[in-house]
């Protein structure tokens, strides 16, 4: 096994030795047509984000006053060790979102605690010894106070003048690796100082680049990164960054969006439970706007957060192949548009306290998305019911140019057309009978086997094997506060709920669509054997009757119906 697994690897190095040999001069040419900002730009590919850290806002308990606020949301103070450990984990940059709020003093001065400074001096060093490019920009600042600017216009203009020109001042003779981002996330609410939000945007922008190009040393010609409105990427947010940079006339200016997905996917809401043509068209949409009104045009593009949003709630709100297929697609689509991105994480991915990622495969997909495509499969899921006949599975991959190796259960390769079958031409590969009537005879519900596929190069793709049954609703009561549906999973998975009033119309919050949003609304307990319904979908729920509908990954689609009377709720499966 071991002199097979080798001969596959010393196979796989050739090949990408050979490869890059090829298309080396290819490369260096198109290289030498970028501007000198783009390729710096690209240079910083791929980035993470430093999140809630320090951009928290409170009080983390630390003995340390001068750090105590980068344990407030839960992490842990920042350390040299783990910036060495983002850069030997294969990023090139660092984004260190700051929150100011708390650390100014009054007006009219507005100084900023000067050992705040120090020690954010101290994490950008670590970082650039590190051999990382840096992204320091002011942060929730933005929904804070800076979002006044309509009403309070003058005020919020000096105190934002005020901490750039101290921001400047203290890293004016810092290497150009680093960089400024001037605010996060723009917004503002009213207009009573007669300005479009658009306006005050400008007028932060520009005072913000004048103060900066004003304060001597390498701030002359730094990289200063320009948000549009909310960090959104439509065009007319497009097109009014583009015309601004355009007046400024300075080719060392990036612009920055954030891109968490089509929404209904991000969040598993409206039936977008899987990866699907409509998803993959908003990642089309958003990358070809940003390369058509700012790459293509000489203004290279940082993506300074990505994600999905459901990982607000928890990782698991999307299903974890969908998950992978988003990962993998939205990262080569940006780099094939000349788009750095920089993965946001505040301690949902890469664990600081243990230096582990939550999710190694999630890692693994986006380190090798970063090299290339990988061949993804239609789905990672293989359901296999009890009582019923064991059939072949087939599961259809886009190869995206790879070249099927094995297919292996733990270390063991399994066997072709003996187990298995895959077909060259169609790239299908097809889970024969006989081999899931082996993994699923012990007649144990939930996962049974992990079957793994491997290709010449690229992530591989994973299948869970799954012996299920019906999943069994039982009888419940409780508050709006606290309703927990006892449900035998019998190894299912849950993909998602509607929820109908008796006239037919939608129940529950967000109801211009009858399926709620996963984990927000309702969320699946498989260890205590419980379905939650979540005091949010409560809150937006009239009294009376409910009939909710729960769609399973393997197809089952089961209803049940619940009665809220004020606080109290009850429940009770619908049986046919």
């Amino acid at each position: 096994m071991k002199s097979f697994r080798s001969k596959t690897l010393m196979l796989t190095i050739t090949t990408m030795l050979l490869a890059s040999l090829f298309m080396g001069s290819s490369v260096f040419a198109a290289e030498q047509t970028k501007s000198p900002m783009q390729q710096y730009v690209e240079a910083m590919q791929p980035g993470w984000n430093l999140g809630n850290t320090f951009d928290s806002v409170g009080l983390g308990g630390s003995e340390d006053p001068a750090s105590e606020d980068e344990t407030a949301w839960g992490n842990p103070n920042v350390t040299r060790e783990q910036i060495a450990w983002i850069a030997d984990q294969g990023f090139k940059s660092i984004r260190i979102p700051i929150t100011f709020d708390a650390k100014t003093g009054p007006a009219p001065e507005y100084v900023v605690d000067p050992a705040y400074l120090e020690r954010l001096a101290e994490v950008v060093n670590w970082s650039l010894d590190e051999g990382l490019y840096v992204m320091i920009n002011m942060h929730h600042d933005s929904w804070i106070w800076v979002n006044g600017m309509g009403e309070n216009h003058d005020d919020v203009l000096a105190r934002f003048e005020a901490i750039w020109t101290q921001v400047a001042g203290h890293f004016k003779d810092y290497p150009r690796e680093l960089m400024f981002e001037s605010i996060n996330e723009p917004q503002f609410y009213g207009e009573q100082s007669g300005k479009s939000h658009q306006e005050l945007l400008d007028t932060l922008n520009l005072s913000f680049y004048n103060i900066v190009r004003a304060s001597g040393g390498n701030n002359a010609d730094r990289p200063l990164v320009l948000p549009t409105l909310y960090t959104n990427a439509g065009q007319e947010h497009l097109d009014a960054l583009k015309s601004f940079i355009e007046d400024l006339n300075d080719p060392h200016i990036i612009a920055t969006i954030h891109y968490y997905g089509f929404w209904p996917f991000s969040v598993n809401i409206a039936g977008h439970t899987t990866f699907d043509e409509t998803t993959r068209d908003d990642i089309h949409q958003n990358f070809d706007r940003l390369y058509d009104t700012f790459v293509s045009q000489g203004i290279p593009v940082i993506i300074g957060e990505f994600g999905l949003l459901g990982f607000d709630q928890h990782t698991g709100t999307i299903e974890q192949g969908e998950k992978l297929k988003f990962f993998a697609y939205m990262l080569n689509y940006a780099q094939d548009k000349g788009l750095t991105h920089m993965l946001w994480d505040n301690g949902q991915h890469f664990n600081r306290r243990t230096f582990e990622w939550n999710d190694p495969q999630l890692y693994e997909w986006m380190r090798e998305s970063w090299r290339g495509r990988s061949a993804v499969g239609m789905t990672d899921l293989v359901f296999v019911k009890k009582g019923g006949e064991v059939e072949d599975v087939t599961i259809p991959f886009e190869m995206n140019g790879r070249r099927f190796m094995m297919l292996t259960i733990g270390e063991q390769p399994l066997k072709m057309k003996q187990d298995f079958r895959f077909n060259r031409q169609t790239g299908v590969i097809t889970l024969n009978a006989d081999l899931l009537e082996r993994l699923t005879a012990s007649g144990e519900f939930g996962e049974q086997a992990r079957l793994t596929t491997y290709f010449n190069l690229g992530a591989p793709w994973t299948f869970r094997v799954i012996y299920y049954d019906t999943p069994v609703f039982g009888a419940a009561e409780g508050t709006t506060v606290d309703f927990a549906i006892p449900v035998q999973y019998n190894g299912d998975l849950l993909a998602t709920m509607e929820a109908y009033y008796e006239d037919g119309s939608f129940a529950g919050p967000q109801n211009w669509t009858p399926f709620k949003e996963f984990s927000y609304t309702f969320e699946p307990n498989y260890e205590e054997n419980t379905l939650i319904l979540k005091p949010n979908f409560f809150n937006e729920t009239e009294d009376g009757v409910v009939n909710l509908k729960f769609h399973f990954w393997s197809g089952e689609v089961l209803e049940y119906t619940i009665t809220k009377d004020g606080d109290y709720v009850t429940g009770q499966p619908v049986t046919n």
